[in-house]
């Protein structure tokens, strides 16, 4: 199969939003409107579709429940966010879905939905790469020789895992947003449910959809949709395209008059079900100067090839697929390409082990340096990563 045709598929979609007012029965619809399409906007992304001509003002309105969704990394930024995102320059976003509270879940949970956005105003585009939950990688703080970067949060927080994708594509990370999936249902059910034409046809828990019959879920429907992947001939990359499905729908979703009608409902689960270190200032700056910049978006895919390695199925991306990720990501981002060491499949038996390698340092991709102190990719890393 062409690789570039399976890794690639395009999509998409619009947005808007309030300011207080004494007299509620004179308030705009247009200004929660507007609020919504940002919540829509920053909850997964997409929210960077494009924004109606509004004045700034009107976003004030949702602040407080913002600012509570507010959360500092360990990981030091490798770029100066703030003069990126105050020059316009492209910048990019780590999208985390957390499968906490999901369908009954509650412990901290693992990282199933991992997805790097570039937005970059100059080219009016966005890009989503989305990482396989089963990916095998190197975790930042893990003693274990490898593991599966969906657990990079279970095992580190936040920090491991903005950390762990960094080591692996050699980008810069330099916003995150964490999204719990349980939240996911609330959400759907807060906008009144939401219309899909399914990919394909499965009864899974609360799933029972027809390839090709629109249907309108409900909150439960909707996750049991977006997290079914055992039956889908496409595994994992299957259910990503459903995820994404799912989402655009809730922001398509969240502009109608319906959803306005339940503003307070859809902010209180923003609020409890949403993590990021954007400051409301950010967001602010963003919904400024990069409306326009989703004018065209384009999804990729890290490729891996199954393997069962000690017992337990991973997916394996080679050396030569991470390096053109990287490439396309860094090249999203105004960057020339890393210069540093890509490593394939990763042995536990050490640096002669490794294989797949784009470079003749076989497993110089990872230092012990990384495992104790996040963001640390080796002693040598700001020349690696060129930013």
């Amino acid at each position: 199969m062409n690789n570039n045709n399976k890794n690639e598929f395009s999509t998409s979609s619009p947005l808007r939003r309030r300011e207080d007012n004494h007299d509620h029965r004179r308030r705009n619809p247009h200004k929660k409107r507007r609020v919504l399409s940002l919540i829509g906007l920053i909850v997964v992304l997409i929210l960077f579709y494009g924004a109606g001509v509004y004045a700034r003002s009107l976003i004030g309105a949702a602040q407080q429940t913002l600012d509570k969704t507010y959360q500092k990394t360990k990981v030091k930024k490798l770029r100066n966010v703030s003069q990126i995102l105050k020059k316009k320059k492209p910048f990019s976003i780590l999208l985390l879905g957390t499968d906490t509270g999901d369908l009954g879940r509650t412990d901290k949970g693992r990282t199933d939905t991992i997805i790097v956005a570039t937005i970059n105003p100059k080219t009016k585009k966005a890009t989503l790469t989305s990482i396989p939950r089963d990916t095998q990688v190197k975790i930042t703080g893990s003693s274990s020789s490898y593991d599966k970067i969906n657990s990079a949060y279970t095992i580190g927080g936040t920090s491991a895992a903005i950390s762990t994708v960094q080591n692996t594509l050699h980008i810069p990370i330099d916003f995150y947003l964490l999204v719990n999936m349980g939240g996911l249902s609330k959400l759907v059910n807060a906008v009144g449910g939401v219309s899909i034409d399914p990919l394909l046809t499965f009864h899974y828990s609360y799933a029972n959809v027809t390839k090709g019959k629109t249907v309108t879920l409900n909150g439960n429907e909707a996750l049991a949709y977006s997290r079914m992947r055992y039956t889908d001939p496409e595994g994992d990359y299957g259910r990503q395209k459903r995820q994404k499905q799912v989402i655009e729908a809730i922001v398509s979703k969240l502009l109608t008059i319906s959803s306005i009608s339940n503003f307070q409902k859809i902010l209180n689960t923003v609020k409890d079900n949403m993590q990021t270190d954007l400051t409301f200032n950010d967001m602010m700056t963003i919904e400024t100067n990069y409306k326009d910049a989703a004018g065209t978006i384009k999804s990729y895919v890290l490729q891996g090839e199954d393997a069962t390695i000690g017992g337990l199925s991973y997916q394996v991306a080679t050396a030569a697929e991470k390096q053109k990720i990287s490439n396309k990501i860094r090249s999203e981002l105004g960057l020339n390409p890393s210069n540093a060491t890509f490593v394939g499949q990763i042995s536990s038996y050490g640096s002669n082990s490794t294989y797949g390698s784009s470079s003749s340092s076989s497993y110089g991709a990872y230092s012990s340096s990384s495992r104790s102190t996040y963001g640390t990719y080796s002693s040598s890393s700001p020349s690696h990563y060129g930013y």
